[in-house]
């Protein structure tokens, strides 16, 4: 659908479709298959595999399976310290999320809204640039709506975290 090549597939496979999956493997993409009674979510060992074949970028697309579970799990799974050498970002319908564990840029238009969601503990030394309501090495605490609804203002705005996660949410204006 996305016109992307497959290299390897991950999971228990308890909801693909068995005929999608033995075609991938009579293309000769790797399966990595796990017993469905797992301590990981599918997404979190597709990330492991990645981490473990020297991905330094992730792009996650549609992360959720329809599940607010899952959604709401493989969001948190962006911010883990685990994973925070990896580039992870996750693309849906509904926007773009990128955990912030240092430095990172955010390419978009003029007026896209961005919001920086401290998750995990608070986020300390929250420098941003290029948004219309600048942060200055300020803190950011989990549920605290003060990152919400900022404004790029150029075509590629900075966040900058000295410590602790920060989660940057680009939702598609569509979307309700």
């Amino acid at each position: 659908m996305l016109g992307l090549e497959v290299d390897l597939v991950v999971g228990d496979f308890d909801s693909v479709d068995p005929d999608a999956l033995a075609a991938a493997e009579h293309r000769g993409v790797a399966v990595e298959r796990h017993p469905a009674a797992k301590d990981q979510t599918d997404l979190e060992l597709a990330v492991i595999a990645a981490q473990r074949r020297g991905a330094t970028r992730v792009i996650i697309v549609g992360s959720g399976g329809g599940r607010i579970d899952h959604e709401l799990a493989n969001t948190m799974l962006l911010a883990s310290r685990d994973y925070a050498a990896l580039h992870l970002e996750a693309i849906s319908h509904r926007g773009r999320i990128v955990a912030v564990h240092d430095r990172i840029e955010i390419a978009g238009a003029l007026r896209a809204l961005v919001t920086l969601l401290a998750v995990g503990g608070p986020a300390r030394g929250v420098t941003t640039r290029g948004l219309q309501y600048p942060l200055h090495d300020e803190t950011l605490e989990p549920g605290s709506t003060r990152g919400v609804s900022n404004v790029l203002v150029e075509p590629v705005a900075t966040v900058e975290v000295t410590a602790g996660v920060v989660l940057a949410l680009l939702p598609n204006r569509e979307v309700a």
